[in-house]
């Protein structure tokens, strides 16, 4: 089949753009180098929706952050995945820093943000009771809050696909090739894909991926961030995502109350040449937990669940590379998106769509497009009621799998019906495995149902995909050397 547009990456900007394009009568592939989507930077992102007072006037990320945040009420209403529009405090703890603090404020105007409010300091303690007695004052942007990004990415795909977009994971882009007014797109297997027009959204690779098309020559390089989760049991959970003054170079470790329940501090920002190291550290750890502590009371390291890093594509300048290429036809960059991409990928798509326009593609509006994604059953958002009435027509809606985060076998059913088969699929789809005892209770349970109902052999199941097994074999199969 010849598609009109194959987009390389199903992260956020690439999903986002995907689910634009479904608006259209146009044959569009998502292209995916893992197993799932939402594998890479978009997945390890803190999840937070900007307000919009961070970058320059006038730049196409400020620009693109302040549409996408628009945006998120909306697509929250359609595709209903968890967002928590909580608001962003940024806490001054010096008249240096408040001086600072004015800085962003007047940007913010300058970016048309809504409702800020430049606070003191006993405005400050009483909007969040959790800072530190010493704030000196601060800013509150209240159009802004949190996401799980891993569910954000999964409705949009969903959406994507209802809508007749055509997904293809395990597709690990190689080469393209133009040829007659189409590119050929070759995976690393062999496999070639051809398509009118490329949309290179790969994140991390998408520098790999320009060269593989003879497209421009830049550098992605990573900037890691380490982030460590806490109970949601525990007592420091502030009511607002609280921000430090930023720094040079990020804007500053943070806590986040999370859309799920917990609460995040992080991240760090360091520069590395490993574009694919996600290690934490005890340095940064006990770094990120010095800075917390002067910003919020009640951080407690005993309270932390789990760990994870994740790396920011980067770009020189301070901008997203976002323009068709000047070197190669029909190819749309879309690199360097780091934060707020996430915030800004709703418009980055709808960016994307108005330079396939402006290239010259057809672009007819669908009289059939779904907007909307049936809600998902959550055992631990319903009442008695619904859950008497659907224990009626299957046990497994009530039957507790993850003792947790109150997760049902119905839902992990369900997650493997929509395409879910390795255990981290269904982790970050149903949140089953993500609570205080990290799938130590109920792993083997999950493991079991998600056999049962895709057919793989529990042996067979993997993590993440790439053939990293949960089980190596039984104890028994193993040769012990004395």
């Amino acid at each position: 089949m010849l598609y009109d547009v194959a987009i390389i990456g199903a992260g956020a900007s690439g999903a986002a753009t995907a689910r634009e394009l479904s608006r259209y009568r146009l044959k569009t592939i998502l292209l995916e180098s893992a197993h799932e989507v939402c594998a890479g930077v978009s997945k390890a992102n803190s999840g937070i929706v900007h307000a919009g007072f961070h970058h320059s006037p006038g730049t196409l990320k400020s620009r693109l952050e302040m549409r996408g945040n628009f945006l998120f009420d909306k697509l929250c209403a359609e595709l209903h995945f968890p967002y928590l529009r909580c608001g962003i405090l940024t806490a001054a703890y010096s008249a240096e820093e408040m001086e600072t603090v004015k800085s962003l404020y007047q940007r913010g105007l300058a970016n048309g943000v809504r409702d800020m409010e430049l606070c003191g300091r006993e405005r400050m303690l009483e909007l969040e009771g959790k800072l530190c007695s010493n704030v000196v004052g601060g800013l509150f942007a209240p159009h802004s809050g949190t996401v799980e990004p891993y569910n954000y990415v999964f409705s949009l795909v969903e959406s994507s696909c209802l809508n007749g977009v055509h997904l293809l994971c395990d597709f690990k882009v190689v080469s393209g090739r133009y040829s007659d007014g189409h590119w050929e797109i070759t995976s690393d297997k062999g496999d070639v894909i051809t398509a009118l027009r490329v949309v290179n959204a790969a994140g991390l690779s998408a520098d790999e991926v320009s060269r593989a098309f003879g497209a421009e020559d830049f550098t992605i390089t990573a900037r890691k961030g380490e982030e460590y989760l806490l109970d949601r049991t525990s007592p420091a959970r502030p009511s607002h995502i609280i921000f430090p003054v930023p720094a040079k170079n990020s804007k500053g470790v943070l806590i986040i109350p999370t859309a799920g329940g917990t609460t995040m501090i992080g991240p760090t920002a360091e520069m590395t040449e490993d574009k694919y190291d996600t290690e934490n550290t005890s340095a940064h750890l006990t770094e990120i937990l010095s800075l917390v502590k002067k910003m919020v009371c009640g951080i407690n390291p005993r309270d932390i669940i789990t760990s994870f890093a994740g790396n920011r594509p980067t770009l020189p300048g301070d901008d997203f590379y976002i323009a068709p290429s000047g070197k190669v036809p029909s190819f749309i960059q879309a690199a360097g998106i780091q934060s707020p991409g996430l915030t800004a990928s709703p418009a980055i798509g709808e960016y994307i769509a108005e330079l396939l326009r402006q290239s010259g593609l057809e672009m007819v509006e669908k009289d059939d497009f779904i907007p909307c994604l049936p809600e998902k059953y959550e055992l631990r958002n319903s009442d008695k009621e619904k859950m008497n009435l659907l224990h009626g027509q299957n046990p497994a809606y009530t039957n507790i799998v993850c003792r947790c985060e109150k997760i049902s076998e119905a839902e992990i059913i369900e997650a493997v019906k929509r395409g879910h088969t390795t255990v981290d699929g269904v982790k970050f789809y149903t949140r089953a495995g993500m609570g205080r005892c990290q799938g130590g209770f109920c792993g083997a349970k999950i493991l079991k149902i998600i056999s049962r109902e895709s057919g793989i052999p529990v042996e067979e199941l993997e993590k993440r995909g790439s053939c990293d097994r949960m089980l190596a074999g039984k104890i028994g199969d193993f040769e012990v050397k004395l």
